[in-house]
């Protein structure tokens, strides 16, 4: 391995899911041994997909993809899919492996002790937190020791705690690398290079440096190639009123006026394809209901994991309309839980006024179908139906003609969290229940919707674990799990 000059090679690789979703356009980079990088690039890119085409589980439709002869790879995907939840850690950790493994439990016990988790073999992957299965996730990599480590946003869910953990570990990684991540200050701290997938071209630019070494780098290339169009566009209109002017005289004048209209042409060809900036969502309002009045809601016990057992605590927690609850607790404490039992109403200690509508963000989007079409998900949440309104509203969350009619299933992580929000302002709610809505989010993003959740004037419950983000977000009251 060491003298292999890089690992992973594109060479002019192209990419498609069909017609209308060309992922990759001849597309070339390489990444040499021991160096950590970062896959950048808008919602629904295809970052993902330069993944499982390095894996193997998609292939190319042109060009090839070089990696290292007996290279082992160990891929951390987003989530954890829903069949895998029914398993038991050890019937989880098995799945990694092609091969069964005999005497895997000591195995088991180092990768959760480097994820710092403890669990018992038999629990099953469904009664852990978001937190957690982001940890076993991790843990389901590192058991297989590989040569290249994937990483597919491995902070989503993560606490403070987890993500420090997960910083130090991959700072001391002395492996290669590859990692998907919306989160800036993680991403700064042990990257090496930049891999940018530009979403209106399909290419690959590969830049050198630490994260925002290489954003600063990329809004100098553009502000280089504007300037440059700008000269372009001067010439090119001084140019063309000097040809009206000569083709009028006649005779000589004509052919200056032709040779000027070919300088002219190049000129055109020789403008810079300006690099586009990753396209944000446009600001926008998440509307309450009317004759929203009262107590909205009530929470006068809630239950927590403490010790490995569930103990039940008091509360006395009221909201009213325009008021913000930001609930706070480590990974596995019962968040998630709560939340749930509050938005379905299986918590009795915990009431909704009758005739409120809840607005519920789940960070595993199972409030989404994924079998039914965006366009049908987002009617589906209207009172009146308006097709116009349905229309301005996604597009103002990146919700294009070349989506709208697709699956849930089949859109990224990040677009399936932007027609969540697209939902939630077509609902209309009186109380909105948001639970890690940052994960799998653009960081261009995350401003407009923090402005948007800071002007709800509906109640409010947040779930998150990102400072920068609640800091934008007016918060009324705290409710700690842990204390």
């Amino acid at each position: 391995m060491a003298k292999e000059v890089v690992v992973v090679r594109f060479n002019s690789v192209s990419f498609d899911y069909g017609r209308d979703k060309e992922i990759l356009k001849e597309a070339s980079f390489a990444i040499r041994p021991g160096t950590k990088t970062t896959i950048m690039g808008q919602n629904g890119a295809g970052k993902s997909t330069i993944l499982k085409l390095i894996t193997n589980e998609l292939k190319p439709k042109s060009g090839t993809i070089h990696v290292s002869n007996n290279l082992k790879v160990a891929y951390a995907k987003q989530i954890i899919s829903q069949e895998e939840l029914e398993l038991t850690i050890t019937e989880f950790f098995e799945k990694c492996f092609e091969e069964k493994i005999y005497a895997i439990a000591p195995k088991i016990d180092t990768a959760l002790e480097i994820v710092n988790l403890e669990a018992a073999h038999d629990k099953k992957i469904k009664d852990f937190s978001g937190g957690q299965q982001a940890r076993l996730l991790l843990a389901s990599a590192l058991i297989q020791e590989p040569e290249l480590l994937i990483l597919d946003e491995p902070t989503n869910n993560l606490d403070a705690e987890g993500i420090g953990h997960l910083m130090s570990f991959l700072m001391c990684y002395e492996k290669t690398c590859i990692v998907i991540s919306h989160d800036a200050d993680f991403l700064n701290t042990f990257t090496d290079s930049v891999l940018y997938l530009d979403i209106f071209t399909q290419k690959i630019d590969q830049y050198v440096g630490d994260y925002y070494n290489v954003i600063e780098e990329i809004a100098t290339r553009v502000e280089k190639e504007r300037r440059k169009n700008a000269q372009f566009e001067k010439k090119i209109k001084d140019n063309k009123e000097k040809i009206n002017y000569f083709a009028n005289k006649g005779g000589k004048m004509r052919l200056v006026a032709r040779k000027m209209k070919e300088e002219v042409a190049r000129m055109e060809t020789n403008k810079v394809a300006v690099k586009r900036e990753d396209q944000e969502i446009r600001d926008f309002s998440i509307p309450t209901m009317e004759d929203l009045l009262g107590e909205i809601l009530s929470v006068e016990s809630f239950t927590i994991m403490q010790n490995k057992k569930e103990v039940t605590r008091k509360a006395d927690i009221s909201l009213k309309k325009n008021e913000h609850l930001l609930l706070k607790g480590p990974n596995g404490i019962g968040k998630t839980t709560l939340l749930e039992k509050i938005a379905t109403q299986q918590n009795n200690s915990a009431k909704i006024k009758e005739g409120v509508k809840v607005g519920y963000y789940r960070q595993d989007f199972s409030t989404l179908d994924f079998e039914e079409t965006v366009h049908d998900s987002l009617e589906s949440i209207m009172d009146i139906k308006n097709e116009q309104k349905l229309r301005r509203i996604s597009s103002g969350f990146l919700i294009d003609q070349t989506i709208i009619n697709a699956k849930i299933g089949s859109l990224s992580e990040g677009q399936k969290g932007l027609v969540a929000f697209a939902r939630l302002t077509l609902q209309e709610p009186g109380l909105l229940i948001l639970d890690e809505p940052t994960n799998h989010i653009n960081f261009r993003h995350i401003p407009i919707i923090a402005k948007a959740l800071n002007e709800f004037k509906g109640t409010m419950v947040l779930v998150s674990h990102v400072p920068e983000f609640v800091e934008q977000i007016r918060i009324d009251k705290e409710l700690d799990l842990a204390n």
